[in-house]
C-alpha cells in the first residue's frame, strides 16, 4: 500500500548539511568552461565567416568582437580555455591513480583556478 504520510516526511538530511567541496565545484567549473567555449568558438567562425561574406559582415563582426563586451566575452574565454585545459591536465594525473587523496585533489583544484588566472594575465599582457 503507498505510502500516504509521504507529505509529511522532512527531506533527505544531505540537503541540510551537504556543503559543496572544492572537487564538485572544480568538476562543475570544467563543464560549464567547456561548454562555453563552444560558444566563443562559434563567435570565431562567425568572425572568419564573416571575413568571407564581405566588407559590411565584416564590419559588422568586428564591431562586435573589439566592443567593450566582445573583449570582455574574449577575455573569459581565455580565462575558460586556459581552466578547461589545466582541469583536463589534472584528469590525465587522475588517469594514471595518482591525487587521489583528499589534500592532493583540492591541491590540484587550486592549482587549476590559481594557474588559470595567472596564465590568463599573462596571456592577455602579452597580447
Amino acid at each position: 500500500m503507498a505510502d500516504v504520510n509521504r507529505g509529511n516526511r522532512p527531506l533527505s538530511p544531505h540537503l541540510q548539511i551537504y556543503r559543496p567541496q572544492l572537487t564538485s565545484i572544480t568538476s562543475i567549473l570544467t563543464r560549464i568552461t567547456g561548454n562555453a567555449l563552444l560558444i566563443s568558438g562559434l563567435l570565431i567562425v562567425w568572425w572568419f565567416l564573416a571575413a568571407s561574406y564581405g566588407p559590411e559582415a565584416f564590419a559588422t563582426a568586428d564591431g562586435v568582437l573589439t566592443s567593450w563586451f566582445g573583449d570582455l566575452v574574449l577575455a573569459l574565454s581565455v580565462l575558460g580555455l586556459w581552466y578547461h585545459t589545466l582541469a583536463g591536465v589534472r584528469h590525465l594525473i587522475w588517469d594514471t591513480g595518482r591525487g587521489f587523496e583528499i589534500e592532493t585533489a583540492e591541491k590540484l583544484g587550486w592549482a587549476c583556478l590559481g594557474g588559470s588566472v595567472l596564465l590568463t594575465l599573462i596571456t592577455l599582457i602579452a597580447v
